[in-house]
């Protein structure tokens, strides 16, 4: 086990969590809501640092991260647990861990050092701290990320956003991007079905643009659960008031976990989300899970030029011009490194 950051040490052998918005109060021998930082004898562990669940080369397009180096290659990365219990999630059986029966055992021993050296190997531009939530195990991440810097590599966390601001500080330095989820607009819905609070994934994402972090946001819109135009409007309006700038990933809903008897999203209801980020003045607007669609191109907020062609996960063409601009009317494309791999 890896001794934790964000913690005090209090009365009775009790340890305050701070790494993220839950600020748990955890007894002796006892763990946090995350299930995966554990206090012994007044000392709060990370219990899984260097045992990744998960290793992968993905594209930076399945993130989704459609505006951070376009076409590049990232090495993806997870540990076991989560700090959120949403019961649609499409990776349970390693985000519940002590929650759900998966059977899923962490990896040997993978060091920060071989992470980055896999990185290389695989000529990946960045990390990407995914699959469950990167806040969990931000002492892996951290270090990870630090090392990457060193060689020239980037990093970008997939997040539910409820980290506190002292762990976005901390990170900063090194994070370059990320992509937040947004999974509803009602207060009520968080605290009831993710078991956490809509303000600080709110503020978050605010503050994280502020500090200068590439960010994206996805909302994965469930039927019944957070699918009225009037909340998918509220997103997008809290989108614009961030920067109009953010890219808002439209996801579609396939039957998961708890949510089996749902149904899939349908497509109606994906195109109504699109058209009111849009008329809501977000510049980029994408539907994700719909194979072959049109919105999934990135196009010239000024004139409308198609600039970045997709295939799914995959760049088909890329025309953004060295100095980040559209190549019609001369517009800045926003992002980071747009001309792409």
């Amino acid at each position: 086990m890896h001794e934790a950051m964000f913690y005090s040490k209090e009365a009775d052998n009790k340890t305050l969590c701070r790494l993220c918005r839950h600020n748990c109060m955890i007894a002796d021998g006892n763990h946090g809501i995350c299930n995966v930082r554990v206090n012994e004898g007044g000392t709060l562990y990370s219990i899984f640092y260097g045992k990744p669940i998960a290793m992968s080369v993905d594209p930076i397009e399945k993130k989704p991260l459609f505006h951070y180096y376009p076409g590049s290659k990232a090495f993806s990365i997870a540990t076991l647990g989560c700090n959120f219990q949403c019961p649609f999630c499409q990776n349970w059986d390693i985000s519940q861990f002590g929650r759900a029966e998966t059977g899923r055992e962490p990896s040997k021993d993978v060091p920060p050092e071989a992470i980055v050296a896999q990185a290389k190997a695989n000529r990946c531009k960045s990390i990407s701290y995914t699959y469950t939530e990167p806040t969990i195990f931000f002492e892996y991440a951290y270090d990870c990320a630090v090392l990457a810097k060193k060689e020239g590599i980037g990093n970008n966390f997939v997040t539910n956003g409820y980290m506190t601001r002292e762990a976005i500080d901390t990170i900063k330095p090194y994070l370059d991007a990320a992509n937040v989820d947004l999974k509803a607009f009602r207060k009520d819905t968080y605290r009831k079905v993710m078991k956490a609070q809509l303000d600080g994934v709110c503020d978050s994402i605010k503050y994280m643009k502020e500090a200068g972090i590439w960010v994206e946001v996805t909302t994965l819109i469930v039927p019944k659960m957070n699918d009225d135009p009037a909340e998918l409007k509220d997103i997008a309006d809290f989108l614009v008031e961030v920067g109009r700038d953010i890219p808002w990933h439209l996801s579609r809903f396939y039957p998961h976990y708890e949510y089996e008897e749902v149904e899939p999203t349908p497509l109606a209801t994906l195109k109504t989300a699109y058209d009111i980020g849009k008329k809501a003045g977000l510049r980029y607007v994408y539907m994700g899970n719909v194979p072959a669609d049109p919105t999934e191109h990135t196009y010239c907020y000024q004139c409308g030029e198609r600039i970045i062609s997709r295939s799914g996960y995959f760049i088909e063409a890329n025309l953004v011009t060295e100095k980040s601009a559209c190549p019609k009317c001369s517009a800045e494309i926003d992002g980071i490194g747009m001309k792409g791999i």
